[in-house]
């Protein structure tokens, strides 16, 4: 039966309605991000997109200076952008390997069993309770203002999210299979790479852009520890109220537009993915 006109509309309503919540905050960083200075300072009244749209806030973020300002940054985008790229993907690599391996073996061989209740403690103690010991800790090994340091650290703090995801994921995955499999001669290892890891590659793909999303967006590690050498896009952002008076908000929103773009490739390039990963219970239908 088809469902009433008025229903139909509320329900169109109420996406449009939670579009347009999504959307206004990226509309309007992506039209400032374009905005000359004279257009993001001004009191004259608030302008939706740029009468005279510019790529000098996106210039002045690559050279660290544009002919229209005199005022000059020191750093500029092109390292911090390359920090967040190798500690984030080394980060994920490092939780998403080490929470699908460890998943799979408390999910199947019950091996271990402390081990779930053990990583959700990582996420239960708020940041600030162990960065004391911690930077001591990796100032011991040398690991402060490093991008091993930084990706290892990423690693340890995602890995929980991680291993509950995919536990969720591989708990899904009928086990009659593998037990057929293992009655046709497989290995173990086998029955994993090429049977459940397959099936649970929409669950993967999820985790893996979750977990990259938890690194890429991390401020507070950053901060304390890196120095100068590998600075991240969040701490970078920061960095950029040294000057204008705190108020470049143009250069804050080309910023914010770059560091958008890998977490929309990433989902672009899984999107075939990352819908069934959403729903993975379907596996059971």
């Amino acid at each position: 039966m088809k469902p009433p006109f008025y229903t139909l509309a509320a329900k169109y309503a109420v996406l449009l309605f939670a579009s347009a919540v999504v959307l206004y905050p990226l509309v309007w960083m992506t039209a400032m991000s374009f905005k000359p200075y004279s257009e993001w300072t001004t009191v004259a009244g608030v302008r939706w997109f740029p009468t005279q749209p510019t790529w000098d806030n996106y210039v002045f973020l690559l050279q660290g200076h544009v002919d229209s300002l005199a005022v000059t940054i020191e750093k500029t985008l092109a390292k911090p952008l390359f920090s967040s790229l190798v500690t984030s993907v080394c980060g994920t690599l490092i939780a998403v390997i080490a929470g699908t391996l460890s998943s799979y073996a408390v999910a199947r061989f019950g091996v271990a069993q402390k081990l779930p209740l053990s990583l959700l403690q990582l996420r239960l103690f708020p940041p600030l309770a162990v960065i004391i010991p911690l930077m001591v800790m990796w100032s011991f090994i040398g690991a402060v203002d490093t991008w091993w340091g930084i990706s290892l650290i990423y690693g340890i703090v995602t890995l929980p999210f991680a291993f509950w995801l995919m536990k969720t994921f591989f708990e899904e995955v009928p086990v009659e299979i593998e037990d057929a499999a293992r009655v046709a001669g497989c290995s173990y290892w086998r029955i994993f790479y090429r049977i459940t890891l397959p099936i649970a590659r929409p669950g993967l793909a999820t985790c893996t852009l979750f977990v990259f999303i938890m690194n890429w967006s991390d401020y507070q590690l950053a901060l304390i520890l890196t120095q100068k050498d590998w600075v991240t896009l969040p701490v970078y952002m920061s960095s950029l109220n040294t000057a204008l008076d705190n108020q470049m908000y143009g250069m804050k929103a080309a910023l914010g537009v770059i560091a958008a773009i890998p977490p929309i490739v990433l989902g672009l390039l899984i999107q075939k993915h990352l819908v069934r990963g959403l729903t993975f219970g379907a596996l059971k239908q």
